[in-house]
């Protein structure tokens, strides 16, 4: 049962969190060429299905934490220290997505739209989707290392 919690965990992360740290990645240069040349091209289009990405796959990766607890709980981890950090991490990684990341692109929609964004928020804006994508490196890094684990491994 814990290899099976495991690769769910896994699979969970690679299909649901990979897609977000992208297309929030390529969310700002984007954005910024919208505001750039208004109407021209298709950069609005493409910010819009990014930002689709964006919200549809953070809710998919609800289930990340999920099969991560099941798995903990069934390799008995759920105390250690590693696992604990890695609770908190993600928590935070989700709180810059839901109350920075995704209102900010929503945002740069509207404003690309009204003429009220500038190049200043997209700049603000790639700066919690890095701090999200290291949350992310983070808590990849403990998940590999498990620092004062006693898995024995």
């Amino acid at each position: 049962m814990t290899k099976f919690f495991l690769a769910l965990h896994i699979l969970a992360a690679i299909v649901a969190i990979g897609p977000v740290a992208v297309a929030a990645s390529m969310f700002p240069p984007v954005a910024r060429r919208a505001l750039a040349a208004p109407g021209a091209g298709d950069a609005e289009a493409t910010m819009a299905v990014l930002y689709r990405i964006c919200r549809i796959y953070a809710l998919v990766g609800i289930a990340v934490p999920l099969f991560g607890f099941a798995a903990a709980g069934v390799m008995k981890v759920t105390g250690q220290t590693w696992v604990i950090v890695s609770i908190v991490l993600t928590l935070l990684a989700a709180a810059v997505l839901g109350a920075l990341v995704l209102p900010r692109q929503a945002q740069l929609i509207e404003g690309g739209r009204d003429g009220a964004a500038s190049v200043k928020d997209t700049k603000q804006l790639a700066m919690f989707v890095g701090i999200f994508n290291l949350l992310w490196a983070a808590v990849t890094i403990i998940m590999i290392v498990r620092p004062g684990s006693t898995l024995g491994h």
